[in-house]
């Protein structure tokens, strides 16, 4: 049992480190831009990022969304528009809170020509986290049967005419 308590614990622990980390280089770097340049433009260019954030948030997020909203319309899986829109979320937020550092990630989440590497290294992530039965290709055993009869259409049904039957077969390991 104790082992099952520490896995969550390690993971928190790991990610508290990982943001006292990036808060303590968002301040070093944030004292080296000051010295260089001056405090007072050190502070004009944080505002100055954290308006170009919003500007950029409002744009890029009105066009995740609209393609979210056109992707429900046409009853399609929202796949990458999701995560788009997830990553540009993620990216106004960083771009917004003060540091350059953060501003820098924001921007790679927030462009469309540089969403890619974010994005790979968040699905990586996800992907070693993931048990190895569940990172490959899962096949499915299925047996298709007769459409199911329903009411005399006083609804539309949708795309789903026929119920599929089968078993997940997690040992298999051929197409």
């Amino acid at each position: 049992m104790a082992t099952s308590h520490t896995a969550p614990r390690r993971r928190s622990s790991g990610l508290r480190t990982a943001i006292g980390l990036g808060a303590l280089a968002e301040i070093v770097v944030y004292v080296l831009v000051a010295s260089w340049i001056g405090l007072g433009w050190t502070i004009l260019a944080t505002l100055a990022t954290s308006a170009l954030g919003w500007a950029l948030l409002a744009r890029q997020g009105t066009k995740a969304l609209g393609e979210l909203r056109l992707r429900a319309e046409e009853h399609r899986a929202p796949g990458r528009a999701l995560g788009d829109a997830g990553l540009v979320a993620l990216g106004g937020l960083l771009m917004v809170l003060p540091g350059f550092l953060g501003d820098l990630l924001g921007l790679l989440c927030l462009l469309p020509a540089t969403r890619a590497l974010p994005r790979a290294l968040i699905t990586r992530g996800l992907l070693r986290r993931l048990p190895d039965r569940l990172r490959g290709p899962v096949y499915v055993r299925s047996t298709r049967t007769e459409p199911v009869a329903g009411p005399d259409q006083p609804f539309r049904a949708g795309p789903a005419s026929r119920v599929i039957e089968g078993e997940v077969d997690p040992e298999r390991t051929d197409p």
